[in-house]
């Protein structure tokens, strides 16, 4: 599978810039899981997915680019380079070509236009920002950054920060507020970008959003993190460990899952592997997964 994907949706095009892929034991990854399930869905789900003994899950780290009518957006930025991370070792001080990838794509930090995080977890801001003579500077200089007020003011106190994402916010967000690069979700960002909605889909961070893109009688949904896997597409039932507000991030899966079905709406993923993307039908009162 290429570092960078490609899809349409009407006149926009999305491109996927990844980082890594990665390689999660699947009870821990999901508290709830068994084998017994996992054997009812390894057919549909391939070795892409899940190793045969049911024991690991891939799982795909990456940012989405849009470009539409002359604007260019990045949706998350995934972990970033030389982040100090020594409490979650697969994001401590990597090296990866993910800015090279974003130039395969046709696209200069400098001409991104708006860089949109659906939330303030590792993985989701580390290319907010880049180390230039020993401070962390906006990586997209001239980008409009939109991320949810509730969320920053929720991690600005630092007893509300987990474990692996310890650091987050001094080196990946604090310095694009700090360079007066941010405008607000909740009171800033409506109309902004061209056809782009915002959805608060609250429960696996504080004040998690997805977004629904719209153009040329097509739509897509970017999900976040609402779901890690396509499991959870069969079983919207299972939180992740990463999941901070149990209830609410079940409430968010299903809503995302009816969205997607009821819409017809094409599922951009944060972590799926393969493609990442995929549509949502509903079969025998359960939801379905079919990849592009």
């Amino acid at each position: 599978m290429s570092d960078v994907l490609q899809f349409q949706v009407g006149d926009a095009t999305v491109t996927r810039i990844t980082e890594q892929v990665l390689s999660v034991p699947s009870g821990y990854l999901y508290p709830e899981w068994r084998n017994d399930v996992a054997q009812q869905n390894v057919d549909w789900l391939g070795p892409e997915h899940i190793t045969d003994d049911h024991q690991t899950l891939t799982l795909s780290v990456h940012a989405w680019l849009i470009k539409i009518d002359g604007k260019v957006v990045l949706i998350d930025t995934a972990s970033g380079n030389g982040k100090h991370r020594p409490l979650n070792p697969v994001f401590h001080q990597l090296d990866t070509p993910w800015l090279e990838r974003l130039q395969t794509a046709g696209v200069t930090p400098d001409q991104v236009d708006f860089v949109v995080i659906t939330h303030l977890h590792v993985d989701h801001v580390g290319w907010n920002t880049v180390l230039r003579d020993g401070e962390w500077v906006p990586t997209f200089p001239n980008a409009t950054y939109l991320f949810s007020h509730a969320e920053y003011d929720f991690y600005s106190d630092p007893k509300n920060v987990q474990e692996p994402s310890a650091g987050v916010f001094e080196d990946s967000v604090q310095p694009i507020v700090d360079a007066g690069l941010v405008r607000w979700i909740e009171t800033e960002a409506e109309s902004l970008i061209p056809g782009l909605a915002f959805h608060q889909t609250k429960g696996h961070s504080q004040a998690h959003y997805s977004f629904s893109l719209s153009s040329a009688n097509a739509l897509a949904l970017f999900s976040g993190d609402v779901m890690h896997h396509p499991i959870q597409v069969t079983n919207p039932q299972w939180n992740s460990v990463f999941c901070e507000f149990a209830e609410e991030a079940r409430s968010s899966r299903l809503w995302a899952l009816n969205y997607a079905a009821d819409h017809d709406a094409l599922f951009f993923s944060s972590h799926f592997a393969g493609s990442s993307v995929g549509r949502i039908h509903r079969k025998d009162n359960r939801f379905t997964w079919i990849a592009q």
